[in-house]
């Protein structure tokens, strides 16, 4: 029972679509890692720079200040920017990605539906027919 649970596992993992999912992950996580950097570290400099030299990493709203008996409460909205402009960063990116895929996948099947012949020939009296002809109109033979 194991061995079969194993050997089904196996042909799961080993099917190309796991595959370049794995990849795909592998992949889109250091490209975030990328955009997190452009980000952090050449985007946002200039900005706060342009702003009176904010870092905006360390910009927060202090709820609670450190004491001896506590550790400081706050609200970080500079990360949650940084963080948030990465993410329309990556965001763009993929709807460009899906964009040029899709329209690669357009051209490939108008070249397809152009490729695909509309026309047979009869096996009996060589008259060009429809494709979906069961019978042909010039002989009355039955085609297939």
């Amino acid at each position: 029972m194991i061995k079969n649970f194993l050997n089904e596992f196996k042909t799961f993992a080993m099917r190309g679509n796991v595959m370049d999912m794995a990849v795909g992950i592998i992949i889109g996580a250091a490209f975030g890692k990328i955009v997190s950097s452009l980000v952090e570290d050449v985007i946002m400099p200039p900005i706060g720079w342009v702003l009176g030299n904010v870092d905006f990493s360390d910009l927060k709203l202090i709820l609670v200040q450190k004491s001896a008996e506590a550790e400081e409460v706050a609200i970080k909205y500079g990360a949650f920017l940084n963080t948030v402009i990465s993410f329309i960063i990556v965001a763009f990116a993929v709807f460009i990605l899906i964009k040029a895929i899709n329209t690669l996948q357009a051209k490939m099947i108008k070249a397809e539906a152009e490729a695909a012949p509309t026309t047979k020939k009869c096996p009996y009296c060589c008259s060009d027919i429809a494709i979906e002809a069961t019978r042909c109109p010039h002989c009355t033979s039955q085609v297939k």
